[in-house]
């Protein structure tokens, strides 16, 4: 489906969703994210319920790491290029599997539920590998784990993700068709904590393979510590938003985490708007 990107409301001050050709459960879908849809100029947009719009409310524990000072990312780069010498390894970190970078889905989803690389091992129920098509076009990365990620072993579960699959609804995709969605870090921080420095460093190799294995058209980094570590940096994500970016050949599109728009309602319609223009590139790239 083709969006064009999204212009600025003279009469609320906050970005328009695109003009798109919804069917009735595509504008179900844009009503609970509260996002409002302008048609055409002959026609009169109809206003979206009161009723429609979701009620604020807290997201379930473990959904998303509570706000805090921005990880080092690249610092944890340079551990994992240069890791402590053999019989010393840094405190809580032991090896990862050897070999990842030339593995198959079978070895690398074995290698994960495996992997006893760093202290989070020692908490988890199962290992959040990723869920979807292996052929996607899509790629969407969340942060880590939250507990019913925990239980459940799948990416993106509880209110978080109701929220993603409508958003992905409004885009005609789905978590199992031509969609992939993935953490980076793959076991629960305890207490739904940030995550480490080093425990990103020690699982980011995973992430990098699934992106080789995949080879989507294009990556949706939800979340700041998805971002910060696809990225490398720590600029914030309002600064990133409206831009591609790039991670090993494959566009970026940073956006907001479903737990945080759960709590900032108003910033589902900067989230829309990140979605077209993730769908705007695919229909740039795709042939005519």
């Amino acid at each position: 489906m083709s969006a064009t990107a999204p212009a600025a409301d003279p009469q609320h001050g906050m970005a328009a969703s695109p003009r798109l050709n919804l069917d009735a459960r595509q504008r179900a879908m844009l009503a609970e994210m509260n996002v409002r849809v302008w048609a055409p100029r002959a026609e009169t947009p109809a206003p979206v319920p009161a009723s429609a719009a979701p009620q604020r409310q807290a997201p379930p524990v473990g959904d998303s790491p509570p706000p805090a000072r921005p990880v080092p990312v690249a610092a944890a780069a340079a551990q994992t290029a240069a890791p402590a010498p053999q019989g010393r390894p840094a405190a809580g970190l032991r090896p990862r599997p050897a070999g990842i970078e030339s593995m198959d889905w079978p070895a690398l989803r074995e290698a994960v539920a495996g992997c006893h690389a760093c202290k989070l091992c020692n908490g988890r129920r199962n290992t959040v590998f990723g869920v979807g098509d292996e052929r996607a076009d899509w790629l969407i990365v969340g942060e880590a784990p939250g507990e019913n990620e925990d239980r459940q072993g799948e990416p993106f579960v509880g209110q978080a993700g109701k929220l993603l699959d409508n958003m992905l609804r409004a885009l005609g995709l789905d978590r199992h068709h031509k969609v992939y969605i993935a953490n980076v870090l793959k076991c629960r921080p305890p207490g739904n904590r940030n995550p480490e420095v080093e425990e990103v460093a020690q699982c980011e190799p995973y992430l990098k393979r699934q992106v080789e294995l995949l080879q989507p058209r294009i990556i949706l980094a939800m979340g700041r510590f998805a971002v910060q570590s696809l990225l490398q940096t720590t600029e914030p994500i309002g600064r990133l938003r409206g831009r591609a970016h790039q991670y090993h050949g494959v566009p970026v599109i940073v956006t907001y985490h479903p737990a945080y728009l759960l709590r900032n309602l108003p910033d589902k319609a900067k989230a829309w708007a990140d979605l077209c223009l993730a769908q705007e590139l695919m229909d740039r790239a795709s042939p005519s």
